[in-house]
């Protein structure tokens, strides 16, 4: 069998149904393969490792009786350390976060369906300070590395969840994604990762940055990843921007008959319109992956979406929300702050009521004209980023002419500012061995059909060479 920390959710739940494994084997496997990565790549901020286990004798009892709670009872979670998780602190990197004095005793709307679905949550996973940034380093937890070079970025700011995900500490992990954070580091990890349409995954409490942020699966592969999405997209009365109900569940999109891409309308734009400069062994990846839709049958055409760069938007209304979250703090608190923080919260406290206003009128533009968009083409496909993953510590590449992360991240949060579904689909290695992704991008709503053609990808065999030698 392969190693028990290497199976998929699917996977476990087969083998739980049939008696060949317990929750208990393998909730010790992850566990102990948390034990091994931990020293090197920093993903976890906080492991239970007492309360997962209690979980499993919990969930092997019910599998014993043929009564499993739910969907993926007994499977091993992680839980980005921005959402909350009840019976643990939630610091979301901030030194300014006290755990003491605060109950703790409420799960976010996913952790809460996980929880009546009988996942065994191991622990939560880091996160730069607040989710503020595309790579994941902070006062409280440090520098997360990569699972392919520890010396370099995880990418994030869910990158906790994708290096866990990635060297086999758990099949499952809820990340948060405000302009690219659980693409980024799917990208840079070789993993999958989906950003749903804006309200299909609840979210309590609100984001400060208000309805940029969205909650998503962080799995190895896209039938983990909808199996996840038919368990959180559950509603939650807590959430009042939640969607309805959608018409079918998510693993249904993914049975076979279900007609893959074939006759999809795909857009390959390789630079959104030439506004990135993409690294030539990215470049050829998803080009690959573009031929391979073609072979699957779609119809693809190399076209892009002809808006432009909505950066300074994003920036306003980014920084605005991280001043906003950081408006309580006295003095004293500011001082403890990541000094990138206290620079963009600066910015941002800068803006007017007008400025706010008008990077609004170009997001509701921009939604505008990725509806027209979408009227003709079903996918819009690009890298998920245009490089691979660079030293750990930093915001930025050194010598990159960026000063922020919005920089090297330009395929990503434009489409939070739309809240359209988008997906990081692991499509090769660089010649240094670094993952590579390749981003697909649907209409509003279009969630079922972006896992879809994700998963025709994985079935043809796209993502069979992106492992870390350390899974």
């Amino acid at each position: 069998m392969t190693d028990i920390h290497n199976l998929t959710a699917v996977q476990l739940i087969e083998r739980y149904a049939s008696g060949e494994l317990s929750p208990v084997e393998a909730t010790r496997a992850v566990l102990h393969r948390i034990e091994q990565i931990q020293p090197e790549v920093n993903a976890f901020s906080r492991v239970d490792a007492e309360g997962a286990l209690r979980q499993a004798e919990e969930s092997a009892e019910r599998w014993r009786r043929g009564a499993p709670a739910g969907l993926v009872d007994g499977v091993p979670v992680s839980v980005k350390d921005i959402l909350l998780l009840r019976g643990a602190p939630t610091l979301r990197g901030s030194r300014t976060v006290r755990p003491e004095g605060q109950a703790w005793d409420e799960d976010a709307p996913s952790v809460a369906r996980l929880r009546e679905h009988g996942a065994v949550f191991v622990g939560k996973t880091t996160t730069p300070e607040f989710g503020w940034k595309g790579v994941t380093d902070s006062p409280v937890y440090g520098v997360t590395g990569n699972p392919y070079d520890p010396q370099r970025t995880a990418g994030g700011s869910s990158g906790g969840s994708a290096a866990a995900v990635a060297l086999g500490a758990g099949p499952l992990s809820l990340g948060t994604d405000g302009g690219g954070s659980v693409r980024i580091p799917a990208s840079f990890c070789g993993i999958f990762a989906l950003k749903p349409t804006y309200g299909r995954v609840p979210l309590y409490p609100a984001s400060a940055f208000g309805t940029l942020a969205h909650v998503g699966p962080m799995t190895r592969d896209v039938a983990d990843a909808a199996l996840l999405m038919d368990v959180i997209s559950g509603p939650d009365w807590r959430d009042w921007s939640q969607l309805a109900p959608s018409g079918g569940g998510f693993q249904e999109a993914l049975a076979p008959g279900g007609g893959g891409v074939d006759g999809l309308r795909v857009a390959y734009s390789p630079s959104l319109g030439g506004t990135a400069v993409v690294d030539p062994e990215v470049a050829a990846a998803v080009r690959r992956a573009v031929d391979l839709l073609a072979e699957l049958g779609a119809v693809v055409e190399e076209i892009g979406p002809g808006f432009e760069d909505p950066v300074e938007a994003f920036h306003t209304l980014w920084f605005s929300g991280a001043a906003r979250v950081v408006q309580p703090l006295g003095a004293e608190d500011w001082e403890l702050l990541d000094p990138g923080l206290r620079e963009i919260c600066a910015q941002g406290a800068s803006y007017s009521a007008l400025d706010y206003l008008a990077a609004v009128d170009v997001r509701m533009a921009l939604g505008h004209a990725m509806g027209r968009f979408h009227s003709a083409y079903d996918l819009l496909v690009t890298p998920t980023l245009p490089i691979t993953a660079f030293e750990a510590g930093v915001e930025v590449p050194k010598g990159s002419e960026h000063t922020r992360w919005t920089g090297w991240t330009p395929f990503t949060y434009p489409f939070n500012l739309t809240q359209q579904p988008a997906a990081s689909v692991p499509c090769g290695l660089s010649g240094a061995g670094l993952p590579i992704g390749v981003q697909l991008v649907g209409a509003r709503h279009a969630d079922a059909l972006v896992l879809r053609a994700a998963h025709a990808l994985f079935e043809a065999g796209l993502a069979d060479a992106v492992r870390p030698a350390a899974a």
